[in-house]
């Protein structure tokens, strides 16, 4: 296995095990640090934009021009961009509301008069959200390591991006399991594995698409992974800021991200 293989999986397994920093906030703060993730939500949905909008997209294109010529390039990475919205939205479509791991939740949102909540209700709500969450950072782990194979440079960017939007799913899972069960271990362990199954969306990549990886499917792919970044951005990203939201702080976030990306993209990449 080579380096860059191996430097694929590091930055797709760090990006997932962010869940357990988010159970962490959660096991030791006493109320949710809402400008902190208004800011860093918001910064992260700029990262995703800017480098799916300006720098895959564009690499996705170049690739399938080269070999599909100019007008049958332009088409498949428009089909692939969108190909990848359809595939996050599907798997988006299925998940139940109430666990769907969108509908972000505060560390004191499980408090009633300072006490904890003893419902049974909430294992069930932790467990299926961990299993959501699981379910979407399968396509980000795809996304995250087909990234950093083709440029080390931007998996740093997209790992870093994936990790931030990843911390407050990682309360999510914890918060209400922690609060039905008295169990920190048994938190952090869900919050844990719904974040594996983004190192595991990797391997699969690796075990399907590498061996078929030829210009043409690495354009698709990273079409595709453009559209799945900026589904993600739109869709959950930036509405979680929102929710957490203090004078535009999210807004702030997002054209730094931008900006921060755009820095980079210019000066290492």
């Amino acid at each position: 296995m080579s380096q860059e293989v191996i430097l694929a999986f590091l930055f797709t397994l760090f990006a997932g095990l962010a869940t357990g920093i988010g159970s962490l906030l959660a096991f030791f703060a006493k109320t949710t640090n809402t400008k902190f993730l208004s800011f860093a939500l918001g910064f992260s949905a700029g990262v995703m934009i800017y480098v799916s909008m300006i720098d895959i997209f564009a690499k996705a294109q170049e690739s399938l021009v080269g070999v599909l010529g100019a007008e049958g390039g332009q088409w498949m990475t428009v089909a692939g961009f969108f190909g990848g919205i359809l595939l996050i939205a599907i798997i988006d479509r299925f998940i139940p509301k109430q666990s769907n791991p969108h509908e972000m939740k505060k560390i004191e949102d499980m408090r009633k008069n300072g006490e904890k909540m003893q419902d049974p209700d909430l294992l069930k709500m932790g467990t299926f959200t961990a299993l959501a969450i699981g379910i979407h950072n399968f396509p980000e782990g795809i996304a995250t390591f087909m990234s950093t194979l083709q440029d080390p440079a931007l998996g740093v960017a997209i790992a870093l991006a994936v990790a931030i939007h990843n911390i407050p799913e990682g309360i999510a899972v914890s918060v209400p399991i922690y609060y039905a069960t008295n169990d920190r271990k048994k938190a952090f362990k869900l919050s844990f594995l719904s974040g594996i199954a983004e190192p595991v969306g990797a391997v699969v990549g690796f075990l399907i698409l590498m061996p078929f990886l030829n210009d043409v499917m690495f354009g698709i792919v990273f079409a595709a992974v453009a559209g799945i970044m900026v589904f993600i951005s739109l869709d959950e990203l930036l509405p979680a800021a929102k929710k957490y939201d203090e004078a535009h702080l999210s807004i702030y976030g997002l054209i730094g991200g931008m900006a921060v990306m755009a820095l980079s993209l210019l000066l290492f990449i």
